[in-house]
């Protein structure tokens, strides 16, 4: 499993994004559309809301790429 830490310098960061920040997809619309499939687990758990809002100490899983969020 790859791991990745992604620094979170606000609040908050939206799923799909949070995706393309990390190099998941090309864009924001690609990152929608991974959340659409299903793929994506936020702390074990399915998330099909594209836009969720993802703060530090939240864990993202997209296949076998785990995303840790941290607060900077």
């Amino acid at each position: 499993m790859q791991k990745v830490s992604f620094e979170l310098n606000g609040e908050f960061v939206e799923l799909n994004q949070l995706l393309k920040l990390v190099g998941l997809c090309d864009s924001g619309g690609a990152g929608k559309q991974i959340v659409a499939s299903g793929d994506v687990k936020v702390d074990g758990k399915k998330e099909l809301r594209k836009t969720a809002k993802i703060r530090a100490g939240q864990q993202v899983s997209v296949g076998d790429v785990r995303i840790s969020v941290v607060a900077v």
